[in-house]
């Protein structure tokens, strides 16, 4: 164990492999990042919902920015490496080489991404099981899930892939076996993605009733049946060809994986917070609730007992902080949704020509042009009359329907730069609704949340923090890291070389508290309006549509103030 004033003299890598590209960091002991390095990969779209990528030019991202975060160090100071990803499917046959997960046989292409929505027929059909295992999902599976994608293929590619698979990885923990060739699967991935049980382990009955008898045959050799917590050390370490490929010394603690989200959630949901004035101090941890903001959202809350929240994923034992269960609430899209609404405006062009004049991102000049559209009033009240409904891709939490789609109210038939500014700041908001809505329905379950803590790249956005903290009422934490995520990796490999007792000391450790962004209480009655007009409520059996043609989504509610 480190002493508390001991200088950093260990140092820890963590590699994030997002949706986008693949980052890493070098972190010391004390969780401040000394390097970061990322580099984009690619994506393929063969049709609409499918969304593939390949695990060659994945690890081979991996390799690059890893040999570059260690440049100029010494190596041997290096003591563990922590990976984690998005929760896509990796499909490699009996030798461990690439299949194809697509009707052309490109077999470079062999993952399905975690957002491809391909399998719809697949878990509907799982979901009017309703067997017990959905009750630990919510009640009902999404789609992101993997049976659904695994089901897809044993259905459409059975000779080109199904039939030669030999491996079926979350991406995670192909990269911890690429790493180590150890094929033990972390208790994160199969837990919170595969419906695997952390007390007992696979359900035989399950995968019987929905068509994959397969893997209960096999012993589930091909999706895992040696299982580790997260942080767990790995074989004997980094393989020698591994460490030539990254850029590592050989022999180096290797952990069990994350998902991005939990990665990101162990990176900051553990700060110590005295001082801030926040309610969360000396309050326990399940007081916090982690959002882990980028292509998607993630809402990661913990408890000391199971909670069963409808629509909500979990309980999942252990699956982020050991000991405690997990309850993830999400948005499919959310930074992807800004970018969708802002990128397809007719005023986009003169939105990037202004910005590129100012060297400024295109989202700081619309923060700083909604500043200058405002006027004396708040700027949340320049969408008065404008309201997002941001389920484009469908709804994750805690409608649970992926069916759904999204609607813009209040449009005017002019479209310049005052008007993307606002769709855009409406979007926003919109985000922010569903993030309350899912606070709303884990509080309704029994949670009890005071304080946000914000990763991810949305997370350095300042407006999409400040209505976070506005349209929640509650008080927003930003880590002095920004990157969380990575330091979370990192985490895991310094609990793998050994250098803390457990996860909760590392997460203490390595997790500071950076920024407090607290509500504006004068904005307050808006957004309760807006919260009411745009009426984020039960959708589907008890719809109706009013005299405008607009569909009421809770008819049995009162009307908007």
């Amino acid at each position: 164990m480190l002493g508390g004033d001991q200088e950093p003299g260990n140092y820890y890598v963590g590699v994030d492999v997002g949706t986008g590209s693949v980052r890493a960091a070098l972190v010391d002991q004390r969780g401040i990042l000394l390097a970061f390095a990322d580099q984009p990969i690619n994506q393929w779209e063969p049709q609409f919902n499918h969304h593939e990528q390949s695990s060659e030019d994945i690890w081979a991202a991996c390799c690059v920015v890893t040999k570059q975060v260690v440049q100029g160090i010494d190596v041997n100071q290096i003591r563990g490496l922590g990976f984690d990803a998005t929760c896509s499917l990796v499909v490699l046959d009996k030798q461990f080489r690439p299949l194809p997960v697509n009707h052309e046989g490109d077999a470079h292409r062999n993952i399905i991404m975690w957002l491809d929505h391909r399998a719809v027929s697949q878990v509907r059909r799982i979901n009017e099981t309703k067997h017990s295992v959905l009750q630990f999902v919510g009640g009902v599976m999404s789609v992101e899930m993997q049976a659904p994608k695994l089901l897809w293929l044993k259905e459409n590619l059975r000779e080109t892939c199904w039939d030669k698979a030999g491996h079926f990885f979350d991406l995670p923990d192909f990269l911890s076996w690429k790493a180590t060739g150890v094929t033990a699967r972390s208790l994160c991935s199969l837990v919170c993605k595969w419906t695997y049980s952390a007390e007992k382990g696979w359900d035989d009955s399950f995968w019987k009733m929905i068509g994959l008898e397969d893997f209960v045959a096999d012993n589930y050799n091909k999706i895992g049946n040696q299982v580790l917590p997260p942080g767990a050390s790995l074989g004997n370490g980094l393989t020698p060809e591994a460490a030539k490929d990254l850029g590592l010394p050989a022999g180096i603690a290797v952990a069990a994986s994350l998902i991005d989200a939990h990665a990101g959630g162990l990176g900051v949901i553990g700060a110590d917070v005295r001082g801030y004035g926040l309610a969360c101090e000396g309050q326990p941890v399940t007081s916090r609730l982690a959002v882990i903001c980028g292509t998607s959202s993630c809402h990661m809350g913990i408890s000391k007992d199971p909670i069963f929240v409808p629509g909500v994923w979990g309980p999942y034992f252990s699956a982020m902080v050991p000991g405690f269960w997990l309850n993830e609430g999400g948005q499919s899209v959310t930074g992807k949704l800004i970018d969708h609404m802002v990128q397809g405006h007719a005023a986009f062009p003169e939105l990037q020509a202004k910005a590129t004049a100012r060297c400024q991102s295109v989202y700081a000049y619309l923060n700083s042009h909604l500043d200058l559209i405002k006027k004396a009033q708040p700027v949340g009240f320049l969408t008065v009359d404008l309201h997002v409904w941001p389920d484009f891709h469908g709804n994750r939490s805690p409608l649970a329907d992926l069916t759904l789609k999204g609607m813009v109210t209040g449009l005017k038939l002019s479209q310049d730069l005052d008007d993307l500014a606002i769709l855009y700041l409406a979007t926003v908001q919109a985000i922010a609704f569903g993030t309350r809505l899912i606070i709303e329905a884990m509080e309704a379950g029994g949670h009890s949340i005071s304080t946000l803590f914000l990763c991810g790249g949305l997370s350095k956005n300042p407006l999409f923090v400040q209505m976070h903290a506005d349209i929640t009422g509650m008080p927003v934490v930003l880590s002095q890291e920004v990157e969380s995520v990575l330091v979370g990796a990192a985490i895991l490999g310094a609990c793998a070389s050994g250098d803390f007792a457990s996860v909760q000391e590392a997460m203490a450790r390595m997790s500071k508290v950076g920024k407090v962004v607290f509500p504006r209480l004068e904005d307050k009655s808006l957004h309760q309006n807006s919260f009411l007009r745009t009426s984020f409520q039960t959708i589907p059996e008890s719809a109706e549509t009013c005299s405008t043609g607009i569909i009421n989504p809770h008819p049995t509610s009162a009307p908007p103030a």
